[in-house]
């Protein structure tokens, strides 16, 4: 690791510290929110909103690829008691059957990964951006694998690490910090590797796929949920680029690229794509992005409402009003309704983005790194 390396990594830990305090892995949602430092989370909101100033030519567009480290540990500071708060512990979108409720989704999800990696008992799998690591804990339940989550989010590794023995399942989880653009694993040490909707915060999608092929061992597997614009998308279209810029700015992306250059990176690092299958590109009478739509004929069980207010477009509008009121009065710190207002950004830009089949969360790729 680089002096400069290790000094970002000393000034981000501290950063947290300030920010969340000593007890940062047992509060969840809002009141971990209102247990911030307030200065500190002026702060971290600032520092996330200068990377989307709402100008989207390529100067501004290249800032934000040069410091996409900062920009998504600074985004995740921000938005992980939002994420947990609305959507739970696993921070990704899934398809949905009829009657099936959202938990049982969102696990199912997960297992359909891990069963198209081959994860199974014995192996040593890394957890590409991991988030809190709720993948990671229904993966190992599911798999019996032991599981690496890599994270460059101090914040959210100590909340990993907390449900992990709140779960009893710190023998088979450990949660590391590191740059995946640059990870300090030794080469060939897993046999598997997977990643949920993570990658898509690189600078350079062939970066971490290099990285990815580097540590993971000759005849591995690495499966990925990818954030990608689909074939539909075109990047002179005003209002295409409108919706990919809603995306990038209020989920802390630093560019959206298309399926072919996904395909394309694998490919060039030298893996072979098994699998390129777009989960969302199919004829589901519950759309993947439902619970942000605020439709209620999709909502698909009673202990579903709940959920589906939370992330709504009119339980959005009822938690920013609620945040503004307690920024207002002192309750909530400085930001809080600034960082509400971006996510709901990216909610309009996905909700677009998928109805008109421009966008998809879920882009499956199997690759194989060759025996040889």
């Amino acid at each position: 690791m680089s002096n400069t390396e290790q000094e970002l990594r000393q000034r981000q830990a501290q950063f947290t510290k300030e920010l969340h305090g000593d007890d940062i892995g047992s509060k969840t949602g809002l009141s971990a929110l209102l247990s911030k430092n307030k200065n500190a989370q002026q702060e971290a909101v600032n520092k996330y909103l200068r990377h989307w100033d709402g100008k989207t030519d390529q100067d501004a567009e290249q800032r934000r690829l040069d410091d996409y480290n900062e920009a998504t540990h600074s985004y995740y500071n921000v938005v992980t008691d939002f994420y947990e708060y609305g959507w739970g512990s696993s921070f990704h979108f899934s398809r949905f059957y009829p009657g099936e409720n959202f938990k049982a989704s969102v696990a199912r999800h997960e297992h359909y990964l891990a069963y198209m990696a081959g994860i199974q008992k014995g192996d040593l799998v890394l957890d590409v951006g991991c988030g809190v690591g709720g993948p990671a804990r229904e993966i190992a339940r599911f798999t019996g694998a032991s599981i690496v989550g890599l994270n460059n989010n101090d914040y959210q590794i100590a909340k990993a690490k907390h449900y992990a023995r709140k779960y009893k399942l710190a023998d088979q989880l450990e949660f590391v910090k590191g740059d995946f653009m640059n990870m300090e694993f030794p080469e060939n040490t897993f046999d598997k590797v997977y990643a949920i909707e993570a990658t898509c915060h690189a600078p350079k999608l062939e970066g971490v796929y290099e990285q990815i092929y580097k540590v993971l061992k000759p005849g591995g597997t690495f499966a990925v949920y990818e954030w990608v614009m689909t074939a539909n998308y075109d990047e002179n279209n005003p209002e295409h680029r409108k919706i990919a810029y809603e995306i990038e700015v209020g989920d802390g992306i630093p560019k959206m690229y298309s399926v072919d250059v996904a395909r394309d990176a694998l490919q060039k690092v030298g893996f072979d794509v098994l699998v390129g299958r777009d989960l969302a590109d199919n004829d589901d009478d519950v759309p993947w992005y439902y619970p942000l739509t605020g439709e209620w004929k999709y909502v698909q069980t009673l202990g579903d409402l709940a959920t589906f207010f939370r992330t709504s477009f009119i339980g959005r509008k009822v938690t920013t009003t609620m945040v503004s009121l307690m920024e207002r009065v002192g309750i909530a710190p400085q930001g809080s309704r600034d960082v509400t207002l971006a996510l709901e950004e990216a909610a309009v830009g996905l909700v677009a983005g998928g109805k008109q089949k421009l966008f998809t969360p879920m882009m499956l790729f199997v690759a194989k790194k060759p025996e040889n």
